[in-house]
């Protein structure tokens, strides 16, 4: 809990210093169920956080950092037992991906938009691809970009090691011991979430793609196992653009920098240049 706080404060103060949003840029919405797309961003976002997470915790500072360019923003904590609400993620791939089809599906009867952006971190990412090739709803998505997804596989251990950083430490445990985490077993190296999505090609026609990591990564190894090696699908290292930034897999939720990859690979026609921040190696 410590170490979100830290990232958290930090990212903050970094986005603070390095761009100041004032009320005119703050044009997009929230959670929002009023808020509407503009011409210049047609698609609203949807947010996937990573496990042991929730919809108010990791990609929430991204979040808000695209909805101050002027996007219609979204997200809900999926894969929560409901005796442990605060705990996301963990049901088995399957299920969650279930309700994230249900919730794509309410964010546009809402917005009256066509398609959305999904943006997601380590098993969001993995969702973003997962959701778009299984559920039948790649027409209504416009872009997805995933985070450090572990498109290939993962270990147990690196999972729960996740878990812990990303949620409260004590409800993690109790909801572990409690309900496990069936989602780790998918995740893992071979496990049948990895297996399905691996399973012939995973970009969808139509649908552009960026998968974003560090090489130095530490829960997601080897880190090149996050990318997706097919026609259509822009895979980058973070320190590509920033080769001295040590983010770490946590830290890439929070970092700056990713923040500004993120809004790039959203609108590439409209990408900006930007100052480069060092990210917490965590």
């Amino acid at each position: 809990m410590r170490l979100r706080i830290v990232l958290a404060a930090a990212a903050l103060l970094t986005a603070a210093f390095a761009a100041p949003a004032t009320a005119a840029a703050r044009t997009g919405g929230v959670n929002d169920p009023g808020c509407r797309p503009s011409a210049a961003h047609p698609r609203p976002v949807v947010f996937l956080h990573g496990l042991g997470a929730t919809s108010y915790e990791d990609l929430n500072y991204l979040q808000d950092h695209v909805a101050a360019k002027g996007y219609c923003t979204f997200s809900r904590t999926y894969g929560a037992y409901p005796q442990f609400p605060v705990v996301g993620g963990l049901r088995p791939i399957a299920d969650s991906a279930t309700e994230i089809k249900q919730f794509v599906g309410e964010v546009l009867a809402e917005t009256g938009a066509v398609q959305v952006d999904l943006v997601g971190h380590s098993e969001g990412g993995f969702q973003s691809l997962y959701v778009t090739k299984t559920q039948g709803i790649a027409d209504r998505i416009g872009s997805v970009v995933a985070i450090a997804p572990p498109t290939h596989g993962t270990t147990f251990a690196g999972l729960t090691k996740l878990a812990y950083l990303l949620g409260a430490r004590d409800e993690v445990g109790k909801a572990l011991a409690a309900v496990g985490c069936p989602a780790c077993d998918n995740l893992i190296t071979d496990g049948s979430a990895v297996q399905t999505l691996t399973n012939g090609p995973i970009a969808q026609p139509g649908v552009r793609y960026t998968v974003l990591t560090s090489r130095v990564d530490e829960l997601v190894t080897p880190t090149e196992t996050s990318f997706v090696r097919e026609q259509g699908v822009t895979n980058e290292y973070v320190q590509d653009t920033c080769p001295f930034d040590p983010v770490g897999h946590i830290g890439e939720a929070y970092d700056l920098n990713v923040w500004n990859l993120v809004t790039n690979a959203l609108d590439p026609a409209h990408a900006e240049k930007f100052l480069c921040t060092a990210g917490s190696p965590g």
